[in-house]
């Protein structure tokens, strides 16, 4: 299985809180004042249309979420059914930007509430900060966005049924009376005007039910799929169908409509009414959760789609890599970082009319998509059927369509303008990715060389030999044997190879040529010749032998892997001749990765087989073993792009990594260990790190390769803080 999956950890409560608790937005809060400017009483009628037109739809999405419990909800319904095309494409995007914008405007919103209770809050560094934390939150593993989701949707909906129930019951609540003024449920004269303005006000309140879509984003995260998605999308609209018209209901009953009509704090003002001073209050604090959970839920349901169009190959594919927690951690970085460019920038109107027409967009075509995949795949496996098929599925695909007409113009505008853009980069970015590779690329490649310091013959040899093996692998690099002489003329490396180490690297058809360079250390003299040019995509050197602390300092293998701005590698050969087989430990982090990569250039050259190796430590805990098999799986998927032929995976448990290691080493006949380094490499008592320095001298019988990833510092000094924290 070479596709990558996320870690089904959610369940039914979870499920249901995010559908539900999701889809109570702030916008609820203001709803009712504009529903009752267009409609008046009417809007109570119009709330339970737009309820029941939703059962269509989320019918068909239980089907749909059954069929295909994994990520990407409507995108991966309509690649189904017409395949990975243009249509996939824009259906998969606007799904993702809308719920990117709503994440947005879910956290400007989260600002403006606040303020009502501080004052002097900032609305941007306010927003920013509760993205961050959700960001975090979704890092750490979806199971505690599930979680907060349960206690916040928790709190909301207590405060909600309080609301009703003590305005229904409290003196200054409802009254029929207030709710129908002068006995008219309809507020105009002419049928046809009424009936008009009650489908425009479906249409306004039918944003409100969008909460079961993001369940259909995040099935593949979801435990008992085939059970928890139907009943989760069900049971959370239902409760929303009941909930919206009884809030309406309150709040039209308390004080009349046409005092409401257009107020953004029709339900704050009818709390007054029934429960002066805690009422406001309540309704403030229900108003800053509603933020909160519609931002988990955009959030989750955003990156959950930039997830699935990385991993189909339509958007970039490194945004489909995923951490240690089975999370796709570039996704929520990207996302959550354009996140909070859009709350700080503030287009509030413009990106909610986005939001509003790439949802409707979103679910037309998933819906045509069921009609579709009912006769392209009969016998397909249904655990939810939809009941009276296919009028189920055509009267879904009406109502968007109905709701698609009455929605307001500059929303349909602003989604037109998206899917031509969309459209654009879809044709643009094949071509210019062709004329990248075609033109730029090679040159790029050309200009790639592999510099081998080489300390004697003997070893030299070896060094030299690997570094062919590695420049072949990328089509225009060279290898350069380099030497450094003393500014007193003194060799400090021994220039001289043997005459068949020459031929056997010109035999594999690499440019190998040799340089010398003046300087006072050999350290100084490579570190100049990689500033004066930076286009060497490796050092390869030899091991410098046993590590002591008193003897580590001078040692040019430390200064190169503290100071130098390239990818280092150090070989220590045990008259390595050809290569059959690989071993390489992975711990998921930079430098695994990069011996991962390193190892299957050799592998693909040598027509060797690889073994991929994580080793766990004991635990008193249980170990889910299988979920450790998924890591390391896709860990080579990110890197390598599938599990090749060639490779096989093997996770073991031992007391310590470099016990675990050494035991498979013994136990298998290896020519070759790759292994990257620690982020302890280059400590005062440590060249590549306490395992990497451990194995190589206690392992025998196998040649050894050790690497490090050249990163910033910054980012090392980030990345070596939380790898403490961890510890």
């Amino acid at each position: 299985m070479n596709k990558r999956t996320l870690k089904r950890q959610l369940n039914l409560a979870q499920v249901v809180m995010l559908g539900t608790a999701g889809a109570i937005g702030a916008q609820l809060f203001v709803l009712t004042g504009y529903g009752a400017a267009m409609s008046g009483p009417a809007f109570v009628l119009a709330i339970i249309l737009g309820g029941l037109l939703s059962y269509s739809i989320a019918l068909n999405y239980g089907e749909l979420a059954t069929m295909f419990p994994e990520t990407g909800g409507a995108m991966t319904y309509v690649r189904e059914a017409w395949g990975r095309n243009l249509l996939s494409y824009l259906v998969g995007s606007l799904d993702c930007l809308s719920s990117t914008f709503f994440a947005a405007l879910s956290a400007v919103g989260f600002a403006y509430s606040l303020q009502i209770f501080f004052p002097a809050l900032p609305i941007v560094p306010t927003a920013i900060g509760i993205i961050l934390f959700f960001i975090v939150l979704n890092l750490l593993g979806v199971g505690n966005i599930g979680n907060l989701q349960v206690v916040l949707g928790g709190i909301l909906l207590f405060l909600l049924l309080a609301y009703i129930v003590l305005g229904s019951s409290l003196p200054g609540g409802f009254r029929w009376e207030t709710f129908l003024p002068n006995g008219k449920f309809f507020i105009h004269n002419n049928n046809w005007e009424n009936f008009y303005t009650l489908l425009s006000t479906v249409a306004l309140a039918y944003v409100a039910y969008i909460g079961f879509e993001v369940l259909a984003d995040d099935a593949e995260e979801i435990k008992n799929p085939d059970r928890a998605l139907p009943l989760g999308i069900l049971i959370s609209l239902t409760v929303l169908i009941v909930l919206y018209p009884l809030i309406v209901l309150v709040t039209l009953g308390t004080i009349p409509w046409t005092e409401l009509a257009g107020s953004q704090t029709a339900m704050t003002d009818a709390a007054e009414q029934f429960l002066p001073g805690w009422g406001p209050i309540a309704l403030g604090v229900g108003g800053i959760i509603a933020t909160l959970t519609s931002l988990n839920t955009a959030l989750l349901s955003a990156t959950r789609e930039a997830f699935t169009l990385s991993r189909d190959g339509m958007w970039p594919r490194i945004l489909s890599r995923m951490g240690r927690f089975r999370t796709p951690y570039v996704s929520v970085l990207v996302i959550g970082a354009i996140v909070m460019a859009v709350a700080a920038i503030g287009l509030v109107d413009f990106l909610s009319y986005i939001s509003s027409s790439g949802y409707l967009f979103v679910l037309f075509w998933s819906n045509l998509a069921l009609i579709r995949l009912r006769k392209r795949y009969p016998n397909l496996r249904r655990p939810f059927k939809v009941p009276f098929f296919p009028l189920t599925a055509y009267l879904a695909v009406a109502s968007c369509f109905l709701i698609i007409s009455f929605t307001e113009w500059r929303a349909l505008v602003f989604g037109a303008g998206l899917l031509l853009t969309l459209t654009i980069i879809y044709y643009v970015a094949p071509f210019a990715r062709r004329v990248y590779l075609t033109n730029l690329q090679p040159l790029k490649n050309m200009k790639d060389r592999i510099l081998v310091p080489v300390a004697n013959p003997r070893s030299g040899t070896q060094m030299v030999n690997m570094a062919a093996i590695l420049a072949q692998a990328s089509e225009g690099t060279s290898v350069c044997v380099f030497r450094v002489i003393a500014q007193t003329g003194v060799q400090k490396i021994a220039p001289h190879l043997p005459g068949e180490t020459l031929r056997e690297a010109s035999q594999r058809n690499v440019p190998l040529y040799a340089k010398n360079q003046v300087a006072d250390t050999i350290a100084a003299g490579i570190l100049e010749e990689i500033e004066t040019h930076p286009n060497i995509k490796f050092v390869m050197m030899g091991w410098p032998g046993p590590i002591h602390p008193e003897t580590n300092s001078p040692n040019p293998v430390k200064t190169l892997l503290e100071k130098a701005p390239t990818n280092i590698a150090v070989l220590l050969s045990r008259n390595i001749g050809k290569i059959r087989s690989i071993l390489v430990p992975i711990g998921g982090g930079l430098h695994s990765r990069l011996a991962l990569r390193t190892a299957y250039e050799i592998a693909d050259q040598e027509s060797a087989k690889i073994t991929v190796l994580h080793i766990y430590s004991g635990s008193a805990e249980p170990v889910d073993v299988d979920d450790k098999m998924a890591f390391l799986r896709e860990v080579v998927t990110d890197e390598l792009g599938g599990i090749p032929a060639r490779l096989h995976l093997h996770v073991a448990q031992a007391e310590r990594v470099t016990e675990g290691v050494l035991q498979e080493a013994r136990q298998n006949s290896y020519d070759l260990l790759v292994m990257g380094a620690s982020e302890e490499y280059g400590s005062k008592t440590r060249l590549f790190g306490s395992v990497d320095d451990w194995v190589i001298e206690h392992i025998e019988h196998c040649s050894v390769l050790l690497v490090r990833q050249h990163e910033a510092a910054p980012i090392r000094w980030l990345r070596r803080n939380i790898s403490q924290e961890e510890k």
